[in-house]
């Protein structure tokens, strides 16, 4: 029989829509590139990186951030690409970290590769943000075995609300399933199997897949 566990509060699920906004950083070469990730906003890094991953999960080829994307197409630099496509974003917790960290890979490349500097892309990058609008699902869990239908039954876009995009809200730390598998059903271990579950090399289905796994296992 599957075990019943009682939550302390329903878990909501939500999705979004977003606005994207140009920002005023571009680059048009690596230097630009280099002072405008020092100087953006911080809700950009995290656009170009987190809340982009949704579009990244429907390209079969490229890279996982939109930095390193430009480094391969338009700046012709596949190195440059591959170590900014290797910044693991889960490793931080917080997007000044992780900016650090995006700063040193491009100070470092430019070091030993002085000629790439003022060299032009053939298209520039934009910096952008997007402004958020959340949504109500018709979809609420007051049990797990309902947390367990609710995530077979919403949209993907709603798994990115929760699991990738809520990280800036909660600084990094965490997600908004893992918070609630945590603090309102008193399941720790869940919580942190889900936090280790990868964003980059699995779709958005994929994630969905494997957060019901997880789910499951309590539930037998």
């Amino acid at each position: 029989m599957p075990l019943q566990r009682t939550v302390l509060k329903p878990f909501y699920f939500n999705t979004s829509a977003h606005l994207t906004r140009i920002t005023p950083y571009q680059a048009r070469n690596l230097a630009e590139f280099l002072q405008a990730l020092r100087e953006c906003p911080e809700d950009s890094i995290f656009h170009h990186t987190f809340q982009t991953l949704e579009e990244h999960h429907f390209i079969p080829e490229g890279f996982s951030n939109d930095f390193a994307h430009w480094a391969l197409t338009e700046c012709n630099e596949p190195a440059l690409a591959e170590l900014l496509a290797g910044v693991d974003v889960r490793e931080f917790t917080s997007v000044a970290e992780l900016r650090a960290r995006l700063v040193q890979v491009v100070e470092q490349f430019l070091e030993r590769n002085p000629a790439t500097v003022g060299r032009s892309a053939r298209d520039p990058l934009y910096f952008c943000t997007s402004d958020s609008v959340v949504l109500p699902t018709s979809f609420v869990a007051h049990s797990l075995q309902e947390f367990t239908e609710g995530l077979r039954r919403v949209s993907v876009h709603s798994i990115h609300h929760h699991f990738i995009e809520a990280r800036l809200r909660i600084k990094l730390m965490s997600n908004d399933f893992s918070q609630w598998l945590y603090e309102d059903a008193g399941l720790t271990q869940p919580a942190r199997a889900l936090n280790r579950i990868d964003i980059y090399t699995a779709t958005l289905e994929d994630i969905r897949a494997q957060i019901i796994r997880i789910i499951e296992r309590v539930l037998t």
